[in-house]
């Protein structure tokens, strides 16, 4: 590839005035897509789920808040992006603290906490797998593991972006209609939800036994440390960064990146629509069927309890809709999540010194051996361990420190880097303060729970 091709590389050739209408921004969206497709799937279809079975209707309205309310973080992070055309770990590597070797502190607990997180994204190997095996009892779920993994791996080993966005954008598709079926479904059964229900939901109400299931609502749903990070790589290879150009504080200059940041804050926006949306149809689904049935099956359970009220319900066919829809669902997951790991931890090794990020030829090639690397470690955790459910939370757990770090990184882009220059309203920055204290609040509340 040429330089020009490179879609970390700043070129003249790159810069591009940005769309000035809404109409026109729409067709330079892209990044929201993968990011949705990696938020919506284990913990959708599963967490979400699970937490409408133990409480019903009435916590509704924390799904939501918890969606919507940490978007303004990423908004900040996009910025952030656009305005230096740094890589993620460039970034964190430019955040105050110790360095040890040639990195910061702040990226060596990214790998840490990818290292642990091996784990969680191994269970939803597993989850996929399992839902194979239900679907077709006769091939065992360790082979359906590495069938995955290959599959995934040839899927994402090539990096190309635009088949990236494409593909993802089609998965939100599918499980969008799936989802929103699964619901329309629910009025021939006897779970069939009213609107007295959803108002329920909405009536800000939490009882006191029910805190525990709301923080945990808080924070599985919705865009998390991992997705915030990952969303600067998608920033960056659809071209938001090259396309304002490197920064020369000119008045051309400050107009591009003007304009290049409403598209992302459009992009963002479009990405919170979506997963939210589906998020809530999980919960409800959760809060119509098995809080009506007073039972929580645990973990991948939940598919199989879903499937068997519908085959109940609807026969024998709609056993196979709900377990397609749930595979893509998944699946989702494990695409977009292989596709960005590649690239961070690719961006890790370049800030540590093991290699260097700026030459494509090099990037690419780790990008490639990382996309077989990754899948193959998830699928043979998942076949030694067997434990699905545990994996996941465990990974959930420890992914929380990236959301304080990613808080920590926000505030000094927004103070004490190059951002600071770039002044927003009361607002704005009312609901930014109000999105990190949410996050930082409810982050204490789960370390605390987890040692108490």
């Amino acid at each position: 590839m040429s330089p020009i091709e490179d879609p970390y590389a700043f070129t003249k050739e790159k810069i591009k005035q940005a769309p000035a209408t809404f109409t026109e921004r729409l067709s330079f969206l892209g990044p929201s897509f993968i990011l949705s497709a990696s938020i919506v799937g284990s913990g959708e279809l599963i967490a979400t789920t699970t937490l409408g079975a133990q409480a019903g209707f009435i916590t509704f309205w924390v799904i939501l808040v918890s969606c919507v309310v940490k978007v303004a973080v990423q908004l900040e992070f996009g910025k952030h992006t656009i305005l230096t055309g740094e890589t993620a770990m460039q970034a964190f590597n430019k955040l105050p603290g110790p360095v040890f070797g040639k990195a910061k502190w702040s990226v060596w607990m990214v790998l840490a906490v990818i290292v642990v997180k091996l784990l969680q994204v191994g269970g939803i190997v597993g989850g996929v797998a399992i839902i194979l095996n239900m679907a077709f009892p006769n091939i065992a779920i360790p082979v359906f593991c590495l069938l995955i993994a290959i599959t995934v791996a040839l899927m994402v080993y090539r990096g190309y972006y635009s088949f990236i966005e494409k593909f993802s954008l089609g998965m939100i598709g599918v499980f969008t209609i799936f989802t929103f079926a699964t619901l329309y479904f629910l009025r021939y059964t006897p779970y069939s939800i009213g609107f007295d229900n959803v108002l329920e939901g909405l009536q800000f109400n939490l009882p006191k036994e029910l805190v525990a299931v709301a923080i945990g609502a808080f924070g599985i749903t919705g865009v998390g440390g991992d997705e915030i990070i990952h969303y600067n790589y998608w920033c960056l290879e659809k071209g938001y960064a090259s396309f304002t150009g490197k920064r020369d504080d000119s008045k051309a200059w400050r107009k591009r990146a003007e304009g290049w940041v409403k598209v992302m804050k459009l992009d963002a926006v479009i990405a919170m629509c979506i997963y939210t949306a589906v998020t809530a149809a999980f919960y409800l689904l959760g809060a119509a069927v098995l809080h009506t049935q007073g039972e929580v099956p645990k973990g991948y359970e939940m598919i199989q309890t879903l499937s068997g009220m519908y085959t109940e319900s609807l026969g024998p066919d709609a056993k196979m809709f709900f377990l397609i829809g749930a595979f893509i669902t998944l699946f989702s997951t494990l695409f977009a999540a292989l596709a960005a790991w590649t690239r961070q931890t690719t961006d890790i090794f370049g800030a540590i010194g093991w290699i260097d990020f700026q030459n494509q030829a090099q990037r690419k090639k780790t990008i490639a051996i990382l996309a077989w690397a990754f899948p193959m470690l998830w699928a043979l955790l998942f076949i030694f361990i067997k434990l699905p459910v545990l994996m996941v939370l465990t990974g959930g757990i420890v992914g929380s420190v990236l959301l304080f770090l990613v808080v920590f990184a926000v505030i000094h882009f927004k103070y004490y880097r190059e951002s600071a220059q770039f002044k927003t309203g009361p607002i704005y920055n009312i609901v930014l303060w109000i999105s990190i204290g949410s996050i930082l609040a409810v982050g204490l509340l789960g370390i605390y729970k987890l040692f108490s």
